[in-house]
């Protein structure tokens, strides 16, 4: 079977969004890791929200071989993938005003802390509403986003904004409003989002320049290691005892 155009096309699209984020982001990314790094000396405790397929990302650096282990899913029940009935229920929840607000009264995130905000608009009430409390309550707020739906778009938030207005540092994805890059006859929508690849690599880098920021400081990153190596559910184990008040999805 000969190879794909619109499969190659995506490969070449996507590498060139990362190219992008790569060198146009580095400050921001710097500033971002050294954050992390920030919080973990002093103590903090690290978070990651997002909703609906931004919660991947999320996801990707929670509880993952070679990530931070003090990094805690900031769950908002039903928004979280799409494994409620119906799929729709978690976009709507996403424009609820009030929720994030009762999310972070009752969660363990404080002054001090760190929140990694992702949403790919920025626009719906639910993020914007979680950085401007968080911010609030003292916790340092980085957002990841698509800074072109500010330009393009309105915010759905009654108090108006984007998530770009209410974060400590903003990590741009680049990504296009629509999320798709490809087009192609006979095919009526866009299709192939790129927003999880891009969004994801913007994590992991970031996580990469805490460690390297923690190192340079003569600080161990609490990093964890794959449970299929040998060795790594001991070393797994003892991180987890030595920052136990950090770790909450471990209790």
């Amino acid at each position: 079977m000969s190879e794909s155009k619109l499969a190659a096309q995506f490969f070449d699209a996507a590498i060139g969004l990362l190219a992008r984020v790569r060198d146009e982001e580095a400050a921001s990314v710097a500033a971002a890791g050294a954050a992390v790094a920030d919080t973990i000396a002093a103590g903090g405790r690290l978070f990651a929200f997002g909703a609906g397929h931004s919660s991947l990302a999320a996801q990707d650096v929670v509880y993952r071989a070679g990530g931070p282990a003090l990094m805690n899913l900031l769950a908002v029940p039903g928004t979280v993938g799409v494994d409620v009935m119906p799929a729709t229920l978690g976009s709507a929840l996403e424009r609820v005003e009030g929720l994030a607000t009762t999310v972070l009264e009752a969660g363990p995130a404080t002054a001090g802390d760190l929140l990694v905000i992702i949403s790919l608009s920025g626009r719906n009430t639910l993020p914007v509403e979680m950085a401007r409390e968080a911010r609030a309550r003292g916790l340092t707020v980085i957002g990841v986003t698509s800074v072109a739906y500010a330009a393009a778009t309105s915010s759905r938030a009654a108090s108006g904004g984007f998530l770009l207005d209410h974060c400590d540092i903003v990590l741009d994805s680049k990504i296009a409003v629509g999320d798709a890059v490809l087009t192609a006859p006979g095919v009526g929508a866009p299709f192939a989002p790129a927003s999880t690849v891009v969004t994801s690599a913007l994590m992991q880098a970031t996580m990469a320049a805490a460690a390297e920021e923690l190192a340079a400081r003569g600080i161990e990153p609490p990093l964890l290691r794959s449970g299929n190596v040998d060795g790594g559910h001991e070393w797994n184990r003892r991180v987890f005892e030595e920052n136990r008040d950090r770790i909450f999805y471990q209790h």
